[in-house]
């Protein structure tokens, strides 16, 4: 297993090894302990900078990248691309490349076009940290769900995880089948035949179009919302049919085995793709992904920047 992290950037889970995986996990494991001290920093970034690049509307994520990157004692800059000069009609390109001349040492960017982080990374110094982009991957939340999964179950490898809802148009999705594929999970997709593809079972994912079949000893079941922005047309009748065929609610309790993890990147769209009593209830950990993501997103920073697991006890 590698001790150092070699790569410049961060823009996918497809390319990385499982090896790459499990020191990102086990960065992040050491990094959750800062968040339960008093004093919630640690030096491990001073005097690097770190330009939040949203061009694409965020609540969670810029948030918990903002925080990560101040807890490493960075200094943030958080780029609106409303109040920007995209609104002038200036480039990604060159955009990106003035934040660079302002000596930016990280660019964290949300897109709504797929590849446009593997388009910044060809021609920037800095490090490219993919924060979702379009309908191609959102790589920090997959890792903070298997980060979740395997701080809860105590392992990944073995475990059926299923995830339900829009596949098709999720990045969230293809990020946690790449993670989760290569830690040794065995991966369901479910939801409706229009979202959910046969194609899917070509990268070694299990399809099925029934949630009894889904749920049936499903160990974490993975909720998405539809993604209506990333959707040309409406790909099923009605979001009252989804929810009655598709939804995670309390008629389903049955097929839910009693120590199953329920999850939801958020934002939850409540009874539409789950209901208060699955998203509020003991099994579920929403709220811990939460946390969660903050320690995964500090240790990709912290690797990234050339921080060595060797490291990791003195920073923090």
């Amino acid at each position: 297993m590698p001790h150092s992290w070699t790569r410049q950037h961060l823009l996918d889970l497809q390319s990385l090894s499982a090896d790459e995986l499990v020191v990102l996990l086990d960065t992040a494991r050491h990094f959750k302990q800062v968040g339960e001290r008093s004093i919630k920093k640690v030096p491990a970034l001073r005097g690097k900078t770190i330009v939040n690049l949203f061009v694409e509307p965020s609540t969670r994520t810029r948030i918990s990248f903002e925080l990560a990157g101040l807890r490493l004692s960075a200094d943030i800059i958080n780029f609106s691309a409303e109040s920007s000069s995209f609104k002038k009609g200036e480039s990604l390109k060159d955009t990106a490349l003035n934040l660079e001349a302002l000596n930016a040492d990280f660019i964290v960017i949300r897109h709504g076009a797929s590849g446009a982080p593997h388009f910044l990374s060809r021609f920037l110094k800095a490090h490219v940290v993919n924060a979702g982009d379009g309908a191609h991957e959102h790589p920090t939340q997959g890792l903070l769900d298997a980060f979740t999964i395997r701080e809860k179950k105590g392992r990944i490898e073995g475990l059926n995880v299923t995830i339900l809802g829009d596949i098709l148009y999720s990045r969230v999705a293809r990020s946690n089948i790449w993670a989760l594929q290569k830690l040794g999970a065995n991966v369901t997709l479910c939801g409706p035949p229009s979202l959910v593809p046969k194609i899917f079972e070509e990268i070694g994912c299990r399809v099925v179009w029934n949630m009894e079949e889904a749920l049936r000893d499903a160990d974490v079941i993975n909720l998405l919302r539809i993604q209506h922005e990333r959707q040309r047309a409406t790909m099923f009748p009605s979001i009252g049919e989804y929810a009655g065929l598709f939804g995670l609610n309390q008629s389903r309790r049955h097929l839910v085995k009693p120590d199953a993890l329920i999850m939801h990147p958020g934002p939850i769209n409540r009874g539409v793709e789950i209901d208060n009593t699955f998203a509020d209830g003991a099994q579920s950990v929403i709220l811990q992904q939460v946390t969660n993501g903050l320690a995964i997103r500090m240790a990709v920073l912290f690797l990234l920047g050339g921080g060595r697991r060797e490291e990791i006890a003195a920073a923090v």
